[in-house]
């Protein structure tokens, strides 16, 4: 599996910058990607911090629920603005990971009506993601790509090898609900969330290359339960929200 380069344009431009014989430039391009670097970690590191707040938020809300205290609206005041935060900081670490460049608008335009024909899908002109919905996806309980699925997501490979879209990279992350996974067979083959996250992502992944994306353009993350989108249900109740798939359109080299 290929790992995720967080480089932004220092591997497109270095070999040009080295061949001008423009040293400085190179250094100012190695230091901006260092920052880049180190503010994405920090923000991840944030993103977990106020993650881990925000379950404990949950569960006092769900005590004072059922004791009846008079701190309910209090605590969800909190949780709803942790939230926004969360939300805040996903969409910033996004823009990030993808050199905060808007794509092109030939290529937006593109996926927009990609998305628009495709019930499974939606598609954020502001962060370059597209979202498949895991629960049309896969099989349930699997990491296997349904028929219908694997179509739309070759039809999504011809706009990415268009002329558009062959500049830019992929990365592709699954993520879950935070319902364990139960049954023997599923456990087998995907022992906790975190695999199936992995694993839907590498399925995506293989269906793309089938369809003549050049290996080298594809990665594979997996996130398991651990960035919802929305609150799941309490006691593991799950969102069928948080069951998806996105694919991040990057720049080249990331």
């Amino acid at each position: 599996m290929q790992t995720v380069k967080l480089s932004a344009i220092y591997f497109v431009c270095a070999a040009v910058l080295l061949a001008s014989g423009c040293g400085s430039e190179l250094k100012d391009l190695r230091i901006q990607n260092d920052i880049q670097r180190k503010k994405i970690a920090n923000l991840e590191g944030d993103l977990k911090t106020a993650e881990l707040e925000l379950a404990q938020l949950k569960r006092q809300l769900a005590d004072a629920q059922a004791k009846g205290g008079i701190e309910v609206d209090t605590l969800q005041q909190k949780i709803d603005a942790l939230e926004e935060d969360l939300a805040k900081k996903r969409e910033l670490i996004a823009k990030l990971i993808q050199g905060g460049v808007a794509l092109p608008p030939e290529l937006s335009t593109l996926l927009e009506d990609f998305a628009k024909a495709h019930d499974m899908v939606t598609f954020d002109t502001n962060t370059g993601i597209v979202k498949f919905k895991s629960d049309l996806l896969f099989e349930k309980g699997s990491d296997k790509v349904t028929s219908s699925a694997a179509e739309a997501v070759k039809s999504l490979c011809v706009i990415l090898n268009a002329e558009e879209g062959r500049k830019f990279d992929i990365i592709i992350a699954g993520h879950t609900d935070d319902i364990p996974i139960l049954k023997p067979a599923t456990l087998a083959a995907h022992p906790t969330n975190w695999h199936l996250s992995v694993h839907r992502a590498i399925s995506v992944l293989k269906v793309m290359e089938g369809a003549r994306i050049e290996s080298k353009r594809l990665s594979a993350r997996g996130f398991g339960e651990y960035r919802p989108i929305v609150p799941n249900k309490p006691d593991k109740g799950g969102n069928p929200q948080n069951r998806r798939v996105e694919i991040y359109i990057v720049s080249e080299g990331m």
